[in-house]
């Protein structure tokens, strides 16, 4: 195993055991607002100190990049590691058992290491550059969709950038015309995920943030899948507007896509 890939589990199944614990207990979890429709619990902050202690454990000079400390820079610049430690902290505010860990690592601009782990369910996916995915110990693969007819896509509501709100609602109306059915599960890194394990055949969402999706990221493209921003290009790491999915599938949904975004989604 790669040695940083072993880290990256050992960081997630910390966290995971932190976020378990405090799910059987939730009255007890503190909940502050970090801006409109956007929380922070006191297990996110728990969970990304978990994570942040075994990375430095092993690789001290490594900067990481999480969501809730932000940017913990090392005196090498070269690796970063950018950790979300609960993506769907809403999910998992209410109690819903939708939730993961999601840790990425960069070497040099590229993603090299990945691992999403769902803690409720106990699956962790893992990739390594140019070495394939896995769920657990099993290899994953996209799902074979050829079209956008009877698919089952994912998505995700832009609760925090509303002003989208009417674009959206038009991509919405017109893919949901095209394809099989839709999911709103609430947590990027899973919807990625299951994209990667076949369960989904294809998946968009706009607004997000690097560590929502710079792990399931790299867990699709290994799994055979295809990973655009909302133009059929590769700044979904800035622009925060990804479109993933089987070759044909992520091809349909930018071609569907591309006639409806407002010009702020253009970039």
């Amino acid at each position: 195993m790669h040695p940083m890939l072993t880290i990256a589990v050992r960081a997630a199944r910390a966290a995971g055991q932190t976020i378990m614990r405090a799910y059987t207990d939730l009255d007890r979890v503190e909940v502050s607002t970090k801006g409109i429709n956007d929380f922070v619990t006191s297990v996110d902050k728990e969970a990304e100190a978990a994570i942040v202690y075994q990375i430095r454990k092993s690789y001290p000079d490594h900067t990481i990049v999480g969501e809730e400390q932000g940017e913990n820079r090392g005196t090498n610049k070269d690796y970063i590691w950018i950790v979300d430690p609960l993506d769907g902290t809403t999910n998992f505010m209410r109690g819903i058992p939708h939730f993961a860990v999601s840790i990425a690592l960069q070497y040099k601009g590229k993603t090299e290491v990945a691992v999403v782990y769902d803690p409720v369910r106990d699956e962790l996916f893992s990739a390594v550059r140019g070495q394939g995915a896995k769920v657990n110990d099993f290899r994953i693969r996209v799902s074979n969709a050829q079209e956008l007819g009877g698919a089952i896509i994912a998505t995700g509501f832009p609760f925090k950038a509303r002003q989208h709100t009417q674009t959206y609602m038009a991509v919405l109306n017109e893919v949901f015309g095209l394809c099989g059915d839709l999911r709103r599960a609430g947590a990027a890194s899973l919807d990625l995920a299951y994209v990667a394990a076949g369960r989904m055949d294809g998946y968009f969402e706009l607004g997000l943030k690097p560590w929502d999706i710079a792990a399931g990221d790299l867990i699709c493209r290994e799994a055979g899948g295809t990973v655009t921003d909302f133009t059929g290009g590769h700044n979904y790491l800035v622009s925060g507007n990804i479109v993933a999915g089987t070759p044909k599938a992520t091809t349909a949904l930018v071609k569907t896509l591309r006639p409806l975004l407002n010009e702020a989604l253009k970039r």
